[in-house]
Parts: C-alpha cells; structure tokens; sequence
C-alpha cells in the first residue's frame, strides 16, 4: 500500500497551487475509492486517487475527451495539465455538476447512455481488457483487517466465480466497456444525466455494463426500476443465465473499497464491510446494503 506524507484534501490544495487556481473554500464532496472535493473558486471538483492508479486515470482523462467529442454526455476534465502526482496521490480536474434537490438520474438514463456507449467504435486509445477482480484480489490479500477465514472465504469465492464467467455465452460481443456502470455514477446536467467515474474503462463484454444496475436490488432497486432500464437500453438480461454470475461477482467487487477504509480506520466502512460479509456468507439477498 503507498504511503504518503499528506492527507488527500492536502494534496488537492497542493495540486490547485501548481494549476494556479485558488483552492479557498476547497471541501470534500466524497470519499470512498477516490475522494471528491468541491472548488467553488473554479466551479471544479478535485479527485484525488491512489498512486497505482495513475495509467488508468490517465485513460479516463484521454477517453472522457473522446467520448464528449463523439457527442455523449460524460463528466468533462477541465482544460488543464493533468494528471498531476502530487506526494504519492494522483490529482485530476473536472467540470462541477451541481446537483438539484430531488431524486437522482433514474436507471433508464444509465440505459440510455449505455446503448449510445455500446454503439461507438473503439476508441484511439489502448485499453486494457475486462477482468474481473482484478484489483480486489490484492486489496484482499494485502489487508490487515480481515480475518483470515473471510480473507480465504473471498479468494475462494472469488475462483469460483471466475471460473465460471470464463464459460459465459455473452451474446452482446464484445466492445468499449465503461466498466464500473451502475447508476450512482450518473449525474444530473439541467434535464440530462452525464456519466462519470471512467477510471475502470475496458474492452470486454457489453453485459458486463448491464448487471451493475441489477446486482442494484441488494440497495433497494426495483423491478419497475429495472425494466425501465432494460427497456431505455434495448435488451434485458433478465432471462440470460450468466446473470447470476456477473451479479455475484459485483457484489464481492463492492467490497475492495471498505476494506482499504477499514484497513485505514475507517469504523463506518468496516461495520458495512462485516454487515455485507454475513450477508453474502449466508446466502441471504434480503438484507439492503448501505450505499457507501
């Protein structure tokens, strides 16, 4: 794990001073896998990420350009040098969406943005393929706050799975993929919604983007909520038998950011870590999860 002599919100204030901007009333809009800070001074939000991401953000600031010049709306990175490595985290820029009281964008706006996506040649830039749990399995194999049955409970769980998504029937092809699509990473733009968090775009199989918003019941998404989905993109995966596997492998996937909490401290993330651990343990999907 890198270490790193400043906090994230210091980097951020580091990075606004190489930029030239003023980081005055700099705050944190969030913080999970990557904490967000709002910049009121340049109408920005800050993303401050771990070091060992750097080639894949460096990516998403390449593809986000791309993709807003093909005409789909996607978070826009602000017209500056970037990414900037700033005491071992890895700083980006990008356009504030303020947020309207009210619910957010709805899985058909997810739907929508995902047919447009799936429909749009490869882009001149080298992704990596899709692999699944790429990035957990070491987050699990590093931590020191699992136990060692729970961290052998995944990594077993985790082979099964694999296996399994090894001998899937996509019958979507493969393509551009977003990579960690669901609709919690859709944003309200006046009546649009835009797409953002492109740090895990790939090539890989297109029913990889869909099952996200499924795997969504275990946070209380409905089955209304899920034809709309269905019916914005053009295809239900309802009836596809490698569902199940694509489901369950995001669910053990959405556990590698509260375990990098929990290892930091972070007592919040390591209850819902345990909370979603029994859950998946026991079989029991009746059980909602906290959303972060």
């Amino acid at each position: 794990m890198t270490t790193t002599s400043i906090t994230p919100q210091g980097a951020a204030q580091r990075a606004c001073t190489v930029w030239g901007l003023s980081a005055r009333g700099l705050s944190p809009l969030r913080t999970h896998a990557t904490s967000v800070y709002l910049l009121p001074q340049a109408d920005a939000v800050v993303r401050v990420s771990r070091n060992e991401q750097r080639a894949s953000i460096q990516r998403a600031v390449y593809l986000t350009r791309w993709l807003a010049g093909h005409g789909l709306e996607v978070t826009e990175p602000l017209d500056v040098p970037q990414p900037l490595d700033v005491h071992g985290y890895v700083i980006t820029l990008w356009r504030h969406y303020p947020q309207p009281d009210g619910p957010p964008p709805g899985p058909e706006h997810l739907g929508r943005l995902l047919s447009r996506l799936h429909r749009l040649p490869e882009p001149p830039i080298e992704l990596p393929a899709y692999r699944p749990h790429l990035a957990l399995r070491p987050v699990v194999e590093s931590s020191t706050v699992l136990e060692p049955s729970n961290r052998e409970w995944i990594l077993h769980r985790s082979d099964k799975l694999l296996d399994a998504y090894s001998h899937l029937d996509f019958r979507l092809g493969q393509g551009l993929v977003h990579g960690d699509a669901y609709p919690g990473n859709t944003l309200w733009d006046g009546n649009a919604a835009r797409l953002g968090d492109w740090d895990e775009a790939a090539i890989g199989p297109r029913e990889t983007d869909l099952a996200n918003t499924f795997q969504g019941v275990r946070f209380g998404r409905t089955p209304a909520q899920l034809c709309a989905f269905s019916d914005a993109y053009g295809f239900d995966l309802a009836d596809w038998q490698g569902l199940s596997v694509l489901t369950e492998l995001r669910d053990l996937h959405t556990l590698g950011s509260f375990i990098r909490r929990a290892d930091q401290g972070d007592h919040e993330a390591a209850a819902q870590l345990a909370f979603r651990l029994d859950t998946l343990k026991r079989g029991d999907r009746t059980k909602s999860w906290a959303i972060h």
